[in-house]
């Protein structure tokens, strides 16, 4: 019966055979090459910081009139009524998240009178470049899904609804 040749590892005490040494150090140049994943130390995101990011990115971009599904905005509207309350930035946006990567899902209400593939590639690229830039995660991907167009004569209708519910 042959024996693999052992090697101890020095800083755990366990012993590692020469293939299991080559693994681990592959894992440690792959983790020294990751702006998150240092000597010193590990940088983990929460996903509600990526959520946040990408819900500011896709606000700036000019014709996106809202975020969020129907009942999203109506509840963000409420809240919004509340003292001291903030504004959900975050509202309409998903995110999956790994280690190094991440996958952002937006929806939007697209302003009439502006182009939606347009609008899509302008939130992409604006996502994409937030979030990479303040985290270091990869985007993979950014899927955008329109759920509405916002037309300018509902906005008179809006605010005969609100002055309604105040009185």
């Amino acid at each position: 019966m042959t024996e693999t040749p052992r090697t101890p590892e020095t800083s755990s005490g366990v012993v590692n055979t020469p293939q299991e040494q080559k693994h681990g150090s592959d894992v440690a140049q792959l983790k020294a090459r990751d702006a998150l994943h240092t000597d010193r130390g590990d940088t983990t995101i929460e996903e509600t910081v990526v959520q946040k990011l990408a819900g500011m990115a896709t606000r700036e971009v000019p014709g996106v009139f809202a975020m969020g599904s129907a009942g999203r905005r109506a509840f963000s509207a409420l809240t919004e009524r509340i003292p001291g309350s903030q504004t959900n930035v975050s509202g309409g946006v998903s995110v999956e998240k790994g280690e190094r990567q991440a996958a952002v899902d937006v929806s939007i209400v697209v302003e009439y009178g502006f182009s939606v593939v347009e609008v899509s590639q302008a939130i992409r690229r604006n996502i994409i470049q937030s979030v990479e830039r303040a985290t270091g995660l990869e985007v993979l991907e950014v899927n955008i899904n329109v759920t509405d167009v916002h037309l300018p004569d509902e906005d008179h209708e809006d605010q005969q609804v609100q002055k309604t519910q105040l009185q």
